[in-house]
């Protein structure tokens, strides 16, 4: 079976994209810096398996490692985990910072939350990117990094989380030419209702109306099935094209 290491798996986009990849078959190593609500999100996928058949010989095998995406030791452990299960066909980068909870004016931005929001949503991408890199390459695989609307939009108060963004939507489109053996996506999945956002905005008037992560979840997965070529993408337009 296929092998995904997913971040910020816990919750959010992430829990959701575990769950549609276990709906598949697919053995995954979970990461999450609270490791109950990690080990609770592993455990909720343990029916799951191809058509959800409740067949052994299909169910995946997940291994939820709690720990912070940004120590290298943390990072190491989840490699190591997915080369227990057979490699790394698929690594997710979805755990994010935001720098500021709320979000503020740059003008007030403390420069320790930036440095924060770099250190999760740019420099642990491409630290777990270079641990996971001898094995993406054995199996020709993807790496699927979690952008945003903000890295590209000038919003006011994401300018901290927008500039970590656009540093990772750079990152990833320079990676996708020094590596053209490997799908490299970087991915905008839009405003959801997650614990994230409403940290971000908790004044939000929209935030009921927001779609859930389960909405859009089955987008990210389309650049899967059509091995897609490496590039930017938004969750919406996916959806439309299904």
């Amino acid at each position: 079976m296929p092998v995904a290491i997913i971040t910020g798996a816990s919750r959010g986009l992430g829990r959701a994209l575990a769950a549609e990849l276990a709906g598949r078959g697919w053995d995954l190593v979970l990461d999450g810096r609270n490791a109950d609500a990690l080990r609770s999100a592993a455990a909720d996928l343990e029916p799951y398996g191809a058509d959800h058949a409740g067949d052994a010989a299909v169910r995946p095998r997940v291994r939820a490692v709690p720990g912070d995406v940004t120590a290298a030791g943390h990072r190491a452990e989840l490699v190591a985990a997915a080369r227990g299960l057979g490699g790394v066909d698929l690594l997710v980068n979805n755990a994010s910072a935001l720098g500021a909870e709320p979000l503020v004016p740059l003008a007030e931005l403390p420069v320790a939350g930036l440095r924060e929001a770099l250190e999760t949503n740019v420099t642990a991408p491409l630290a777990l990117v270079q641990e996971a890199l001898p094995l993406l390459r054995a199996a020709g695989g993807a790496v699927l990094n979690v952008s945003s609307d903000a890295a590209v939009e000038a919003y006011p108060t994401w300018g901290g989380y927008g500039a970590s963004k656009a540093a990772l939507d750079h990152m990833s489109a320079v990676l996708a030419e020094e590596e053209p053996g490997l799908r490299v996506w970087w991915v905008d999945p839009g405003d959801l209702r997650t614990g994230l956002y409403a940290a971000a905005v908790p004044d939000d008037a929209d935030f009921a109306a927001r779609p859930l992560p389960e909405s859009v979840a089955p987008a990210f997965l389309r650049l899967l099935d059509e091995a897609a070529p490496s590039g930017r993408y938004t969750a919406p337009v996916l959806l439309e094209a299904r």
